[in-house]
């Protein structure tokens, strides 16, 4: 199967409006495309609601036109992926396929599953905050965003995968080995034009890094020459280090009071997301240490209004990359998995 060619996201915009409506057979309800609607939500507990159970319902509604142009091996690449499957790359701004989620590629009931499953992925108090986001930076959601299916739900293994401007998230029912949320995410915002202010007005995803340099506060003298590194790495740079000392201050060199609030930087990162993919990063710290194991960076350059509140900061470990560019806008990568050996592709 051949793929069609990835190109970045052209910057004009469709201003199409997407009205929400109820998924048909699932038990949930979506938002209206327009910002100050109720959000989308998916019920919790209920396994017909579950976003894997309505891929599985898109995947079977799919015209053989439709699965030619979205829906691809297991273990498929292309060009940008090189030698790694396609389904394990992040980029931060890309379409994976051509067809928008709301183009009349799709029909109505199918764009209203794309939109339940993209939302069931999202813990529902944050709804409202990805919806902003994506107003922001795409013009709302269904604008900019494009999806693949890979593999064949029912056949032990697959995965989808939507992409667009600041976002890359997936789908996957823990089919894909190793990996907490499927593989490799991306996240970002830029709240009121490309270079924001230092406070970052209106972004949403800017509390994160108030929570870890409220951390950076915490630290010594020693402690804090130990954190802070002159240059941050190359933004897409999210592969897995070899074991070893990671740049930055380790966690086990932190006060009890310092580590407990390590573990709240980690639940504030955590917190848009759906409970089982929180779950899924803890078992694969676990698996490898715990936060414990993992070392806190934080970056001079980028400061933005030289504050010595840090833009760019990272915490890594030996399965672990939460990589939070803050300069000139936010743009986060995140990579976790339970296998230090576990490969990627990245493009930034």
């Amino acid at each position: 199967m051949n793929l069609p060619n990835l190109t970045h996201i052209d910057s004009e915009l469709d201003r199409r409006h997407f009205l929400g409506a109820t998924a048909a057979g699932a038990a949930m309800t979506l938002g209206a495309g327009s910002l100050g609607a109720a959000p989308t939500e998916v019920k919790a507990n209920d396994a017909e609601a579950k976003p894997e159970n309505l891929v599985a319902d898109l995947y079977e509604s799919l015209t053989p036109k439709q699965r030619e142009s979205i829906c691809f091996g297991w273990d498929q690449t292309d060009e940008r992926s090189k030698d790694m499957p396609l389904r394990l790359h992040v980029s931060n701004n890309w379409r994976i396929t051509r067809p928008g989620v709301i183009s009349p590629f799709f029909t109505r009931d199918q764009q209203e599953m794309i939109e339940a499953i993209f939302f069931g992925l999202y813990d529902k108090q944050w709804h409202g905050k990805v919806r902003q986001q994506l107003k922001d930076d795409a013009g709302g959601y269904g604008k900019r965003q494009s999806i693949a299916i890979f593999g064949e739900p029912g056949s032990g293994k697959f995965e989808l995968v939507m992409t667009g401007r600041h976002l890359t998230i997936r789908c996957d029912g823990d089919s894909t080995e190793h990996f907490a949320f499927g593989g490799p995410i991306f996240y970002g915002h830029a709240a009121r034009g490309f270079n924001e202010k230092p406070d970052h007005p209106g972004n949403v995803f800017w509390p994160q890094a108030v929570k870890a340099n409220k951390l950076y506060e915490m630290l010594d003298g020693k402690q804090r020459d130990e954190a802070l590194l002159a240059f941050e790495p190359a933004e897409s740079e999210v592969h897995f280090q070899k074991e070893g000392k990671y740049p930055g201050l380790a966690a086990a060199e932190m006060s009890a009071d310092q580590r407990e609030h390590l573990t709240g930087v980690l639940d504030t990162l955590l917190e848009p997301y759906r409970e089982s993919d929180r779950k899924e990063v803890h078992r694969c710290l676990k698996q490898n240490g715990g936060l414990e194991a993992c070392s806190l960076s934080f970056y001079e350059t980028g400061d933005i209004g030289e504050d010595k509140v840090w833009d760019n900061w990272r915490l890594e470990g030996p399965s672990f990359v939460w990589y939070f560019r803050g300069a000139p806008h936010v743009h986060v990568w995140v990579n976790v998995a339970s296998d230090p050996s576990a490969k990627i592709s990245a493009e930034g």
